[in-house]
């Protein structure tokens, strides 16, 4: 399994003219097809009277990469806009790219760039972010050990995600999984093996 995938962190869109023809790209996360399909279908149902509403998308289960032209020309409107997300490395996107057609002809390669131009604004207003496979680890220490181990989080690639002080302090912190062994090693020297980390759960995760 890929430790890291890059996507876009929420929905936005982005819209430019060119020769009186207006378009407008949308890029939104998706992770089905289901989800997929509802998104296209609620801005086909926003812009019901558009020339067109051409889509594109790739998802990370199965690998699944679908589009439509929607009435363009073949291969000038759905192509492009999945070669954008192909290109950026994105997976779990959908982009939809809805044209206003304002009477001049752009013809097959000004089609190629306008719906590709449309794409990437739109992927670039939703802010491409990396995803990186993640662990939710806890470390429980008496006081006296608290310090160190505030110090030794505080240098490491971690995130602190809460601290609990009872009779104990315990910490719970985000690391990539890839580096749960450096992590552990460095813990266990520090307290002389006597503090551990325990997994408490793992995903995928902006990191």
């Amino acid at each position: 399994m890929p430790k890291e995938y890059r996507t876009v962190k929420e929905f936005n869109f982005d819209e430019y003219v060119v020769k009186r023809s207006r378009f407008i790209g949308y890029a939104k996360p998706v992770t089905t097809v289901e989800e997929a399909n509802a998104f296209i279908a609620e801005i086909k149902s926003k812009h019901w009277d558009a020339t067109h509403n051409v889509y594109a998308y790739i998802l990370r289960e199965g690998g699944i990469k679908r589009y439509s032209d929607d009435g363009e020309p073949q291969g000038t409107a759905g192509v492009p806009a999945l070669d954008v997300l192909e290109k950026e490395n994105l997976v779990d996107v959908c982009v939809v790219v809805t044209r206003y057609f304002g009477g001049i002809l752009l013809g097959g390669g000004g089609l190629v760039r306008a719906y590709s131009h449309s794409a990437k604004i739109g992927v670039d207003s939703a802010e491409i972010i990396t995803m990186a496979h993640c662990l939710d680890l806890a470390v429980e220490c008496d006081y006296t050990f608290y310090g160190k181990l505030a110090d030794f989080l505080s240098r490491e690639d971690t995130v602190i995600l809460n601290t609990e002080y009872t009779d104990n302090v315990k910490v719970t912190f985000r690391i990539k999984s890839e580096n749960k062994e450096n992590i552990n090693a460095k813990l266990t020297e520090l307290s002389y093996g006597k503090v551990f980390s325990t997994v408490i759960s793992e995903e995928f995760c902006e990191f």
